[in-house]
């Protein structure tokens, strides 16, 4: 059965972004190492995700996410931001499910099909799992993760940590649980500006 995972960069002090959903500096590991994602080394893995350029392990952490995610649930904040940004190739390449309150019909752009669930964080999984099939499916947005932590659903977190402090914006775990969340680390990777940290959820 296919992995739910979170998959998130972050501040040392716990954001995702910064005021007005700034995320320059906690994504700048994705867009100032060596390895561009069009490249004759990753050309076969990162279709649709020529504008990063990463190093070292960075690179290997972001390729095996590619390889292993075969569907992504975030929320609709997340797509909105997004979807300009995204443009019409954007980087997923696979199916991806939008949490919302408000309807919208699919929306397709190139490799990445966008569909918008209205009736909760258990239904976006199971449509998600199913169209994942064998692989993961990765979570996007601090309300999607803190849902899914609330609900029992989160197999894995992996966090890009990047060391700064931001002070102030979108803090990834609120609202989760009154309830400890035991947490295994699985797998420290060291790389330029970023230190990329696996954890299993422990059930």
């Amino acid at each position: 059965m296919a992995k739910v995972v979170l998959d998130v960069t972050m501040s040392l002090d716990g954001f995702i972004a910064g005021p007005n959903d700034d995320v320059e500096r906690l994504h700048d590991w994705l867009f100032s190492g060596t390895t561009a994602g069009n490249s004759n080394r990753s050309a076969s893995v990162l279709p649709g995700r020529e504008s990063f350029k990463t190093s070292g392990g960075s690179t290997e952490v972001l390729e095996e996410s590619f390889k292993s995610n075969g569907a992504v649930v975030m929320g609709r904040r997340t797509f909105d931001i997004g979807e300009r940004p995204w443009g019409n190739n954007p980087p997923f390449q696979v199916p991806v499910f939008v949490l919302s309150h408000r309807g919208r019909e699919k929306v397709v752009k190139s490799a990445t099909t966008f569909t918008f669930v209205t009736d909760g964080i258990e239904s976006a999984l199971k449509q998600a799992r199913a169209a994942a099939g064998q692989k993961n499916v990765a979570l996007m947005g601090a309300n999607t993760a803190q849902q899914s932590l609330k609900a029992g659903l989160l197999d894995e977190i992996q966090i890009h940590l990047v060391p700064v402090l931001i002070g102030d914006g979108i803090p990834l775990f609120e609202h989760i649980s009154r309830k400890h969340i035991e947490l295994e680390r699985t797998r420290v990777i060291e790389a330029r500006g970023v230190t990329h940290v696996r954890f299993r959820v422990v059930k």
